[in-house]
């Protein structure tokens, strides 16, 4: 299962960051990921919880937002639907190849965590 270096090197970006603030214990997580990033939503948040099981950071939640990748026609300038996990290599109305858009994020969008020194939250 990938989803858990995926989950250690979001953890790792995250501490980097709250370290960058004077440190304190991360409370959530958002992420973006991509419908082509090769990861499971449901997965990646086992492995991130496995990852911070037991450490100062063990409540902090991970919230995941799915962003789906999209096929378009540049003849026809339009989105053509589809069906989830399938994908059409021609326009079905004009027979030009389709072009993919998105769906190949995997960011890190938004730290939430509570400082060691000022004891309130604060974010990265």
């Amino acid at each position: 299962m990938h989803e858990m270096g995926i989950a250690m090197s979001i953890l790792d970006s995250c501490r980097a960051a709250v370290a960058q603030h004077g440190g304190g214990r991360l409370e959530e997580v958002h992420v973006a990921v991509g419908e082509l990033s090769a990861l499971e939503p449901e997965l990646l948040r086992f492995a991130w919880d496995a990852a911070i099981a037991g450490g100062p950071d063990a409540a902090c939640r991970l919230e995941v937002e799915w962003r789906p990748a999209r096929q378009r026609c540049p003849a026809c300038a339009e989105e053509k639907p589809r069906t989830p996990g399938s994908w059409l290599r021609l326009c079905p109305d004009c027979g030009q190849p389709l072009q993919i858009e998105g769906g190949d994020e995997l960011d890190i969008l938004r730290v939430s965590f509570v400082s060691y020194d000022a004891g309130g939250g604060a974010g990265a």
